[in-house]
């Protein structure tokens, strides 16, 4: 259960450049001292982790998550070890708990029949027979033509992909491979009315809050959870949408749905921020398979 207390720490302002400077110093001079008496949300252990849970071979809905190679200044970049795997590459993080516990979550919060989560390459023939995959630290993915092309022939044909996990400056990464997929296509904001926020939950502009990733959480004095938001990093919800309006490829920017995920069953995750993950992706999801 999710009882510990938290607070949001972020920095957002406007100041003449003196003021500003000397604001940012007594910034990281706080931030300092706050690190002394706090302590980082650690991953967990591998020797604490257990096996992971059984699902049925067969269902209406797999979690499939999107294997890719990273581009070449980013590779070696991510490690995976566990009980039940080892690999390399981003695409592989949160995995297998994110998958895992947002496919248990689906199962229990809607009438969908979950199968068990699979990750796939985009040129693996099985893709066209799932309407949802996800994909993370998408700013980093390096596709080949042939993906650039199968992607394409996904999304338009009635897939819905969804990409997670990337900040700041490494938009413009993003919107390099997005602008071969689809050249002078727009990536826009998703209005509040947008029936994607509201096909089971009502995701309302006031609810679009940062959701942290682990190293963003910090325990402080009496184990109160500090969450601290990246300077400069307004969490936002965009889409691409095709002709008929439909979203093909939710973007979520600035934040961290994968965590949320990976670690709703950690009592030191804000149980706020795990909800409204839950209700993003449980949202695509019945999005993805009615629209």
């Amino acid at each position: 259960m999710h009882g510990v207390k938290f607070v949001v720490s972020s920095l957002r302002f406007r100041a003449r450049p003196g003021v500003a400077r000397a604001c940012a110093l007594l910034a990281a001079l706080g931030l300092l001292l706050v690190a002394a008496r706090a302590q980082r949300f650690r991953y967990r252990d591998v020797e604490e982790e257990g096996p992971r849970p059984t699902f049925p071979q067969s269902g209406e809905f797999h979690f499939i998550r999107v294997e890719y190679n990273d581009l070449p200044e980013y590779r070696r970049g991510f490690a995976f070890a566990s009980r039940n795997a080892r690999g390399q590459g981003w695409w592989m993080v949160d995995w297998p708990d994110a998958d895992d516990h947002f496919s248990l979550g689906v199962g229990r919060l809607t009438r969908v029949e979950i199968g068990d989560p699979r990750h796939l390459s985009l040129t693996d023939s099985r893709l066209f027979d799932y309407p949802w995959i996800y994909a993370t630290q998408t700013a980093w993915w390096d596709l080949r033509d042939d993906e650039i092309a199968r992607l394409r022939e996904y999304l338009l044909r009635g897939g819905f992909l969804v990409t997670d996990d990337f900040w700041g400056e490494d938009w413009e990464l993003f919107r390099r491979t997005m602008d071969r997929l689809f050249p002078n296509k727009a990536i826009t904001d998703m209005p509040e009315t947008d029936a994607v926020m509201h096909v089971v939950y009502d995701i309302r502009e006031k609810d679009r809050t940062f959701i942290p990733g682990t190293r963003h959480l910090w325990i402080g004095p009496g184990g109160q959870v500090v969450v601290r938001q990246p300077l400069g990093t307004m969490p936002a919800w965009r889409g691409m949408y095709d002709e008929r309006e439909r979203v093909m490829v939710a973007v979520n920017y600035n934040t961290d749905v994968g965590d949320a995920w990976e670690y709703a069953d950690s009592p030191l995750y804000p149980e706020a921020m795990t909800t409204l993950a839950y209700h993003y992706g449980i949202n695509y999801l019945v999005y993805a398979m009615t629209h």
